[in-house]
């Protein structure tokens, strides 16, 4: 039985090895390329994800501390958890929505008439020719930036499918996390799956320690803002104590949007009123940014503050309010992994360089 004729070499196959590694090379450079194009595409798909991933390292953190007094198996442990936060939740909304949901109201209207107040402040020290039409435009000028917050403050509130999508993320990574760890690894080479299990490990407890600290510096912002509210008279404290401590979740943005409402707020009572509210806002800006946050976070995640500032300004360019607010988890897992990475090389192979960059 005759052999069928060989085929001659196809031309798309690299002839030597150099050539041959060069396309290798190529491919993995193209393929890294397409894969940030397709992470750009759908960046806010994978920040919602991200997100779900804290909301189950913050359940995973609840679930831990009720491990200390309470003895079981994980689900139910976890179950628990997962009970106490949802329904904290639906009462929350069921008996305080109400009222909440007056006091916003109440809140816009303020805006409004001290919106109007300002524009006839600018228009009376000349910043607008007078009449009819100037006044419109400071007041359009102006009125675009309450706007703006006003919406951020909307959209924050009403998104609802956006928080049920993260919640039940958040719960199905919580019920089984080696589920999708396993998945990780299996997607990484053989030979560097256990180095892969034990970053997993280590970045899901520096995750857990970030949102404990989160969390505990927005509930302190928060008591603060309402004790100090009631003291100098302000209406409508606790609709702005927690509008506050839900901002402060946003680094540097979130403070300065609750310390405009706080302030414009406090105004309608009186001037006294609104440079004490003033004050109230820059100490508790100061605790927070110089006691709380530095030393929360450095027990969490030690991260430099310049990275931090410079990726919570990279992330917000480019995904908005969004990559400001999970900036600090992202940096914090990145230098995880490049700490593990830099740990499981060897010595002969590092690159020294300057310590504490990150």
């Amino acid at each position: 039985m005759s052999q069928p004729p060989r085929l001659p070499r196809s031309p798309l196959e690299p002839r030597t090895e150099r050539a041959r590694g060069t396309a290798e090379s190529a491919v993995i450079w193209l393929g890294g390329a397409a894969l940030l194009f397709i992470a750009w595409k759908l960046a806010e798909a994978l920040l919602l994800i991200f997100a779900g991933v804290i909301f189950a390292a913050g359940l995973q953190a609840g679930e831990k501390l009720l491990g200390r007094w309470m003895k079981g198996p994980y689900a139910l442990r976890l179950a628990i958890v997962v009970i106490c936060v949802v329904g904290g939740l639906i009462g929350f909304l069921a008996f305080a929505g109400l009222t909440l949901a007056e006091q916003a109201e109440q809140l816009a209207e303020t805006l409004r008439e001290q919106l109007s107040r300002l524009a006839l402040l600018a228009e009376s020290f000349g910043l607008s020719t007078p009449g009819a039409d100037a006044m419109d435009a400071v007041k359009g000028a102006l009125g675009g930036q309450i706007g703006n917050i006003m919406s951020l403050l909307g959209t924050a509130a009403g998104s609802l499918a956006g928080a049920v999508l993260v919640m039940t993320l958040g719960i199905y990574i919580a019920a089984d996390p080696r589920l999708y760890e396993r998945g990780i690894e299996w997607l990484t080479p053989a030979r560097s799956r256990q180095q892969v299990r034990g970053t997993l490990g280590v970045m899901g407890n520096t995750l857990r320690r970030w949102v404990v600290g989160r969390l505990l510096s927005m509930s302190i912002e928060g008591t603060m803002v309402f004790i100090g509210l009631l003291i100098i008279g302000v209406p409508l404290a606790g609709l702005l104590a927690l509008i506050a401590a839900l901002l402060a979740f946003i680094p540097t943005i979130g403070a300065m949007i609750s310390g405009v409402i706080l302030v414009t707020v406090a105004f309608t009572v009186g001037n006294v009123e609104g440079f004490w509210a003033l004050g109230l806002f820059l100490l508790v800006q100061q605790v927070e940014g110089n006691i709380l946050t530095p030393q929360i976070e450095k027990r969490a995640v030690d991260i430099a503050p310049a990275v931090v500032l410079g990726a919570q300004l990279l992330f917000g360019v480019l995904f908005g309010i969004l990559g400001v607010a999970l900036a600090d988890p992202l940096v914090a897992l990145l230098k995880v992994a490049l700490v593990r990475r830099d740990d499981s090389e060897p010595a002969a192979a590092r690159i020294d360089g300057p310590p504490g960059i990150v």
